[in-house]
């Protein structure tokens, strides 16, 4: 019995561990875009609050559910603000692109958490299956929206044609599929998380891109 009730606290503490890396992953990201704009100290701290927790706390209005999450983790706004000092203070132009070249992978991975997070918290306030997918696709996508949203970019969730929101809607289905199917929550939570990260990165290993707009009046080469 002991050994049964240490594991959902083991996985519990596995998956907040694993949130907050992404929580610092999508506000890393949030800070790059804030460097390349030229933004002030406050413009660098808000354009990476966004990026980190402006999904989870659109999810949190529309479920109408408090706390919302950083204020329950008051701890991550710490963190944050500790982010964006060391950032402003060490990070330069020549390193931007290696960064967020390298941030593709934690982004992905926060990804699939993120969107299998927000669907169950959904699930857990009786949301219709359909409705707590899209809760976990806003977990995990509308923090980047808002980010480059507020520095006057079209969102590359939207625009760089390679699946994001996509993978978030697949692994919220997959946890939806696997908790019809009675598999544990934790095991449902990982498969989904699993799901949704690793289509993101097969998208980013192949250049897997989805179909644009055509107008059809495209100029021919």
């Amino acid at each position: 019995m002991a050994e049964s009730a240490a594991d959902p606290r083991l996985l519990q503490s596995l998956l907040t561990a694993i949130e907050a890396a992404a929580t610092i992953a999508f506000a890393l990201s949030g800070l790059l875009e804030a460097a390349r704009k030229r933004l002030d100290a406050v413009g660098v701290c808000v354009v990476a609050g966004l990026a980190a927790f402006g999904g989870g706390t659109l999810r949190d209005v529309l479920l109408d559910r408090r706390p919302f999450f950083w204020v329950e983790h008051a701890a991550w706004l710490w963190a944050l603000l500790g982010l964006c000092v060391a950032a402003m203070l060490v990070l330069r132009a020549r390193h931007f692109a290696p960064t967020e070249r390298a941030m593709q992978w934690p982004d992905a991975l926060g990804l699939g958490l993120f969107s299998a997070g927000g669907t169950q918290l959904a699930l857990a306030q009786g949301m219709p299956a359909i409705v707590a997918v899209l809760m976990g696709v806003v977990t995990a996508v509308f923090g980047g929206v808002l980010r480059d949203v507020v520095c006057n970019e079209i969102p590359s969730a939207f625009a760089d044609h390679r699946p994001y929101a996509v993978c978030a809607f697949a692994g919220g289905w997959v946890l939806v599929g696997a908790l019809a199917l009675g598999l544990p929550q934790g095991s449902a939570l990982l498969v989904a998380a699993g799901t949704a990260t690793g289509l993101r990165v097969l998208a980013l290993l192949t250049d897997w891109r989805l179909p644009q707009w055509s107008s059809g009046e495209e100029p021919r080469g």
